[in-house]
């Protein structure tokens, strides 16, 4: 009896904090506030279509030059913290493209910032007419780029930020014979045209490591090593479309996902208490308590909803009533049997468990399938089924358990 009280407890302060993070101003996680995402076609936010140059093209098809940049591209709006951001690719008349939609984000400046460097790190010496040219040394020879400080430094603080390059082995050897040829003169260091080092070589550098002075910021040089690490796009690219999408369903679309949703609920739990009566009454308690901590679990890891999303929210509500009726199906076949109503219960649980598990374990499978192999708003499809069908079974198990253990105890002490 004890632990069971426990465990309703627990079940209370649960719900309570699901709630709490629930309202719409919820309380502040380490400073942040708790808010629901909304994803492009609910918020708005930004749209951009790039187009790949392929004309320069050595080592890859246009294809693969494509499937390229939208791999790194990815990557690199992680650095804007957008939830669930869509890049594609696209085709612009005949040319290749990349398509990124970022929702929630409003500062074309910074999004074009991060996602349009191409990141092509070049290694320059002087001529004999002390004009640049260009080495066989470039961002591809380097395997790994770290930023730090150097208290050697003279010409900065005593904390001046560097990058510190490592070299892969053929980037060792072309950097040591560049140096070779070029003591006592001037290597240059450019990263998409731009000079980011000039440095005198006083002697032949043997051993494939190098550093970058003169930047003025250690997140300058955070941001610039991430680069070098991502690597350089494969081919340039170029900003042919640029606009601020405004929702395209919006709050009308989301009044109305709302009230489907609500309207759902009701209707369940119309059929439960119907049929099922008392154990209805319990199988619909569960589901307002599944509902609660999914919409605070959307809101906790910061889960994008758009309207497929939602979508998915209300159908795991019917996996969750499932998961109830095979229990009380269960349930009732032990107590036609004859079994005590304690010992049916508990017989109820443990052979509806299997058929739960593996009826869930199939949705799971199949909703990893289409996060992983599937883009934009399926991906949020599967994000909020999966949720869901881990959350229902807590519920099932935990929740809808331990009300009917100490309704079932509570009965037979009258």
């Amino acid at each position: 009896m004890r632990k069971n009280i426990l465990s309703l407890i627990f079940i209370l302060a649960v719900t309570v904090a699901a709630v709490l993070i629930d309202l719409p101003q919820g309380p502040k996680v380490f400073g942040k506030e708790l808010k629901a995402n909304l994803g492009l076609d609910l918020q708005g936010g930004i749209q951009l279509e790039y187009e790949i140059d392929t004309s320069k093209l050595q080592n890859n098809t246009p294809e693969q030059a494509q499937e390229q940049s939208v791999d790194l591209i990815r990557r690199r709006i992680e650095d804007l913290r957008v939830s669930e951001p869509n890049v594609q690719p696209i085709k612009i008349g005949q040319n290749f493209g990349v398509l990124v939609e970022l929702p929630g984000i409003h500062d074309l400046e910074q999004a074009k910032s991060v996602i349009g460097k191409t990141a092509q790190l070049k290694f320059y010496e002087l001529g004999s007419d002390n004009s640049p040219v260009e080495t066989n040394l470039t961002g591809s020879d380097v395997k790994k780029a770290t930023a730090g400080t150097d208290n050697n430094s003279s010409s900065f603080s005593s904390t001046s930020p560097v990058i510190y390059l490592e070299f892969t082995t053929d980037g060792a050897i072309k950097f040591k014979e560049i140096t070779k040829r070029n003591v006592g003169k001037t290597i240059i260091t450019m990263l998409d045209d731009q000079v980011i080092n000039q440095a005198t070589v006083q002697t032949e550098i043997d051993g494939g490591k190098a550093q970058i002075e003169g930047i003025s910021t250690l997140k300058e040089a955070k941001d610039t090593a991430k680069l070098i690490n991502e690597g350089a796009l494969p081919a340039p690219i170029s900003l042919v479309s640029e606009s601020h999408v405004g929702a395209t369903l919006g709050q009308d679309a989301i009044d109305k996902s709302l009230i489907a949703g609500i309207i759902g609920l009701i209707l369940v739990a119309i059929f439960m208490i119907i049929y099922y009566r008392g154990l209805g009454l319990v199988a619909t308690t569960s589901l307002v308590i599944y509902s609660l901590i999914v919409i605070a679990i959307f809101k906790l890891i910061n889960v994008t909803l758009t309207l497929s999303g939602i979508a998915g929210f209300i159908f795991s509500i019917g996996v969750a009533a499932d998961a109830n009726i095979l229990i009380f199906e269960r349930f009732k076949e032990e107590l036609r049997k004859g079994i005590p109503t304690s010992q049916a219960l508990q017989n109820g649980f443990d052979r509806s468990w299997p058929s739960i598990r593996d009826s869930n374990m199939a949705s799971i499978i199949t909703a990893l399938v289409l996060y992983e192999f599937a883009t934009g708003t399926v991906k949020g499809f599967a994000v909020t089924l999966m949720i869901g069908i881990f959350v229902s079974l807590f519920t099932s198990i935990t929740v809808t358990r331990n009300i009917l253990r100490f309704t079932v105890k509570e009965a037979r002490n009258k």
